[in-house]
């Protein structure tokens, strides 16, 4: 089924590697448009979007790419964006205010509220259809969305639904009390909000039907007075339409051989104790226990760099190629963390953290989180009294690629203190006193993989970097690690208070009673859990049947 005359539009931003290997997968092969007349030979176009709005609409610009993609659509012929993809056939939008759309769909992109919600929002939705289907109509697209499946969305903004868009919106999500159009689709063009390539198969069934469809061509939609299939009136969808995500993590390092091995530790300490050999604990290889993880239905899957690779040069980084291969046949949000920095290879030669940045992305990884380079940063922001520079990882890399795309790894511990006056640092009563009675601790940030302290609180560490642009916390807890008690909630609440960009709960599951408990409790957005998904002590399956027995809602698969 490879064809030479379906082409990919690529702007340089984020991710695409997902999509190409969900092509390939699927038996389709997909070019790279490179110059304006690429557009006229192209059958079909798939136009992935990741990032902010602006960056996209003036690569465009830049590459001289807006009137053949305008010509390309007025031809009639097949078209398919996705996310920001979607986004710049609008009229402009909130993110980017100077940065015109394309203006070929009426409306404008906004900025979510978040007076009630985490964002981005960002996790597994549901969607309404918002036309009836008809089976006889040659350009009826909306056989290819399952309205019982959820799909993939990460974004700040999104268009609202109104009557402007009727004859386009193909179909309409709820994220709290707000609806937003997550598809639309006039003649031959068809563009998603949501992710297909990061929806598990639901997603990939999407893409295959755009792909196996017959290359036909429609008048462009100014000649559609009306749509083949009737616009209906989309209800009031379920608020809790937005799944409560379930996270398996991965923490990789080189074992005693220079072997990658997925590995885990109480305590971050990861070598087998009352052994002659003291080895790193080896729970299996990265790709192959990602992949697992996937068919059990993980919501996400989280890679951790746990060992510094110090002296290698940034085109040989170990974990580029675990994402390369994992990007392969696992289509949920990949992340990576570790080394998220500004980098000197072995000759000298700097990259800037948004390289290193954009080689994880160009490999497979859907977001980066950065730890102790964020504590850092977060160090110089209170100290500048809230300055932005706009140098530091956080906010090169969000600029670029959208706050949904940077997540902070927190690794906190336990202080403790008799009365808050003891410290400067902002504290919370707790019901398990210290080891001299105290009643109250603060959180100390930590840096080095949690071997040295700072003198930071969590709080002071979340909410600067929400204000440098981060889009989500991993919040883990040193305490908690591997003592399968459950997770501090304590601690999460206190910073799901403090923010308002998802936060993911980790450090300390034991039990499947314990992802329930911090959901109801805490409020957070996800859960994520490592050794025990490792061990098969805790299936994921499992999980999401208690999370749905405590009427919290998840994907399933």
């Amino acid at each position: 089924m490879a064809t030479d005359n379906y082409y990919l539009l690529d702007y340089g931003a984020g991710n695409v590697r997902s999509l190409v290997n969900a092509v390939s997968k699927l038996g389709y092969t997909l070019k790279t448009i490179e110059t304006a007349s690429d557009f006229e030979k192209a059958e079909k176009i798939l136009f992935p979007g990741v990032g902010a709005f602006g960056y996209a609409a003036e690569a465009l610009v830049r590459k001289g790419f807006v009137e053949p993609l305008r010509a390309y659509l007025d031809s009639g012929k097949p078209f398919f964006g996705i996310c920001v993809g979607m986004q710049v056939l609008f009229e402009g939008s909130d993110e980017s205010p100077d940065a015109p759309g394309l203006g070929y769909i009426p409306g404008r992109v906004r900025k979510f509220s978040a007076q009630d919600k985490a964002v981005p929002h960002m996790g597994w939705n549901h969607q309404t259809l918002a036309k009836h289907p008809a089976a006889s109509a040659s350009n009826d697209w909306s056989y290819t969305i399952d309205g019982r499946q959820t799909y993939y969305f990460v974004h700040s903004y999104a268009v609202p639904y109104a009557a402007l868009q009727k004859d386009w919106t193909l179909a309409v999500t709820q994220y709290d009390q707000e609806q937003f159009i997550s598809a639309v689709q006039l003649g031959n063009i068809l563009c998603t909000q949501f992710h297909p390539e990061k929806s598990g198969q639901a997603g990939v069934n999407i893409i295959k039907a755009f792909l196996d469809r017959p290359v036909t061509v429609c008048p462009p939609p100014q000649a559609l007075a009306r749509p083949t299939v009737t616009p209906i009136s989309v209800p009031l969808a379920h608020r809790d339409g937005l799944t409560t995500r379930v996270i398996a993590c991965l923490d990789v390092r080189a074992n005693d051989q220079g072997d990658l091995v997925v590995t885990k530790g109480d305590q971050y300490d990861v070598r087998e104790r009352n052994t002659a050999t003291n080895e790193v604990r080896n729970l299996g290889k990265p790709v192959e226990l990602a992949k697992r993880y996937y068919e059990e239905g993980a919501d996400e899957i989280t890679f951790l760099n746990i060992t510094s690779f110090r002296n290698v040069p940034m085109h040989d980084l170990p974990m580029l190629e675990v994402l390369r291969q994992a990007s392969q046949t696992i289509f949920v949000p990949l992340t990576v963390g570790g080394g998220i920095r500004d980098v000197t290879d072995p000759d000298g030669k700097a990259y800037p953290a948004l390289e290193v940045a954009g080689e994880y992305f160009r490999s497979g990884a859907d977001k980066v989180s950065i730890g102790s380079d964020a504590v850092y940063a977060a160090e110089t922001y209170w100290k500048s009294s809230g300055h932005l520079t706009g140098r530091t990882a956080i906010e090169t890399i969000a600029q670029a690629y959208g706050a949904q795309a940077v997540v902070i790894s927190v690794d906190p511990r336990r202080v403790y203190v008799s009365d808050p006056s003891q410290t400067t640092h902002h504290t919370v009563q707790t019901r398990f006193p210290g080891p001299k009675g105290e009643q109250y601790c603060w959180y100390q940030c930590t840096v080095q993989g949690g071997r040295e302290g700072r003198d930071l609180d969590v709080r002071q560490l979340v909410v600067a970097c929400q204000a440098l642009g981060a889009g989500e916390i991993l919040l883990n807890c040193m305490d908690r690690d591997g003592t399968n008690a459950g997770y501090d909630l304590e601690l999460i609440a206190d910073v799901k208070a403090a923010v308002s960009i998802p936060v993911i709960a980790s450090s300390g599951a034991g039990r499947v009673e314990h992802f329930a408990q911090v959901v109801q409790q805490t409020g957070v957005e996800a859960t994520l859990a490592a050794g025990i998904f490792h061990r098969r002590e805790v299936p994921i399956a499992a999980v999401k049947a208690h999370l749905q027995q405590a009427k919290i809602s998840v994907r399933t698969a």
